[in-house]
């Protein structure tokens, strides 16, 4: 999606964590930050990279970008 670094001010290690844990620890960090801070969410749950495009949509927090190496899956959210 983004090759190009973003710049986060939270982040979140979720690996190792299946549904609904990413989203739950990404729910109550997103709340300790300021509208347009920006979250950044390390998994390691496939099923993360269609949970948090859900999620963005739910939430509208807006979803920035979502890294894939086939292990790791990392998302990148902004606080509305």
């Amino acid at each position: 999606m983004n090759t190009e670094p973003v710049a986060f001010d939270l982040e979140v290690d979720a690996k190792g964590l299946k549904c609904p844990l990413p989203i739950l620890r990404a729910k109550k960090a997103l709340a300790t930050l300021e509208s347009g801070q920006v979250l950044k969410v390390v998994a390691t749950d496939k099923g993360s990279v269609r949970d948090f495009q859900a999620f963005s949509k739910q939430t509208g927090n807006e979803l920035l970008a979502q890294e894939d190496d086939g292990e790791v899956f990392v998302h990148y959210m902004k606080r509305r």
